[in-house]
């Protein structure tokens, strides 16, 4: 099982669901950071279960930094975090060992780890790592955000219902970012919101669930960084955003758009402003794997959550034999909203993975002595 990723800064993901802790180590964090701990705070909280469209496993998720930060300050060395697990109802699970639930990973789980995976709650592949890597991630989007580089994500669609997108003008796709990362359901439309909400609640009622699309912008980030072919911007990004649980589509810009659209129409024009800038996005800030300055633009489609709480055909992996099955236990009925925050979080690793290759040429500069 491989579980670090990263090359001039590296993490490496820990534990399982009902273990009695998860964690992650970043490697390679520049020494003299001092780290928002109630910035670490707000960012956990967006993640956390809320009221009936959310799970009803409520975890404290306290961060505990145990290694690689002194007196509010990163050391440069490896900067470990734990997170306990306090609230697991393992017994939910133990009936339906070798029953494998459609649309999770016990079947390959099988396959791969000979019955020897902790399969509570999904164990290691449970989307309960994620608070690991939105701790993480926050440390790591507190350090672009000093060097004037911003993330955020809302709510681009849930199942039939749309959001307003982002707006290509950059002064109000600034304001619509802080808007975002200012509310825990990252939404633009109030109105809408309260409808995605209603729908939510209405699959919870029915025993099912729902999917749907969080679109990501950042800003600020300087031209130049990637690399073409195999580590280009999209290939880090993409790579990063589809280990996120439930994580099945992701596209840059006008993504599968393109293909509606001739060259000319495709093409975003330069020109001259103070500074070489183009006069479209349709690239979402990339050109050849490398970033142009330009904002980048994500979007990410997440599947419907595949606990649901109706009888659905199976089998028994260690009998061989054909089950129906009805899952028990406390399950999402759809995980968009908390999922927003961990999207934010990788692909903040992945650009100060990328940015922080210009330390050769270029230090870091802000809040650091």
């Amino acid at each position: 099982m491989k579980n670090n990723f990263g090359t001039n800064i590296s993490w490496t993901l820990f534990g399982e669901s009902h273990g009695p802790a998860i964690g992650i180590t970043l490697d390679g964090l520049p020494a003299g950071f001092k780290v928002d701990m109630e910035q670490i705070e707000s960012d956990m909280d967006k993640r956390k279960a809320t009221g009936k469209i959310s799970t009803q496993r409520h975890e404290a998720d306290e961060v505990h930094i145990i290694s690689g930060m002194y007196n509010g300050y990163t050391t440069g060395t490896a900067l470990t975090i734990v997170i306990e697990n306090q609230n697991t109802k393992s017994k939910d699970y133990s009936a339906f060992h070798g029953r494998l639930r459609p649309g999770h990973a016990d079947f390959t789980a099988f396959e791969k780890y000979n019955g020897y995976q902790d399969y509570r709650g999904g164990g290691h592949f449970s989307g309960r790592l994620t608070a690991c890597i939105v701790a993480a991630g926050s440390i790591c989007r507190q350090i672009l955000k000093s060097q004037g580089i911003v993330i955020g994500s809302h709510i681009e669609s849930l199942y039939t219902l749309s959001d307003i997108p982002f707006s290509k003008d950059y002064t109000v796709l600034e304001k619509q970012i802080q808007e975002v990362n200012d509310k825990n359901f990252a939404v633009l439309d109030n109105q809408v919101k309260n409808q995605m909400i209603q729908e939510i609640e209405k699959a919870a009622a029915e025993g099912d669930s729902l999917g749907g699309v969080l679109e990501t912008a950042v800003i600020g980030l300087p031209a130049g960084l990637g690399e073409p072919f195999f580590d280009s911007v999209e290939s880090i990004l993409s790579h990063l955003i589809f280990s996120v649980p439930a994580v099945k589509g992701v596209s840059f810009g006008e993504g599968f758009g393109f293909a509606k659209l001739k060259g000319s129409q495709a093409n975003d024009a330069f020109r001259f402003n103070d500074k070489i800038e183009t006069k479209t996005n349709h690239n979402a800030g990339i050109n050849g794997g490398i970033t142009n300055g330009m904002p980048i633009l994500i979007h990410t489609c997440i599947k419907p959550t595949p606990s649901i709480f109706k009888t659905q055909e199976s089998v028994d992996y260690l009998s061989k034999e054909n089950v129906d099955l009805k899952i028990q236990g406390r399950h999402d009925p759809c995980i968009l909203h908390r999922a927003r925050i961990v999207v934010d979080s990788v692909v903040a690793f992945g650009l100060l993975d990328l940015y922080m290759s210009r330390l050769a040429i270029k230090p870091l500069q802000g809040d650091f002595e």
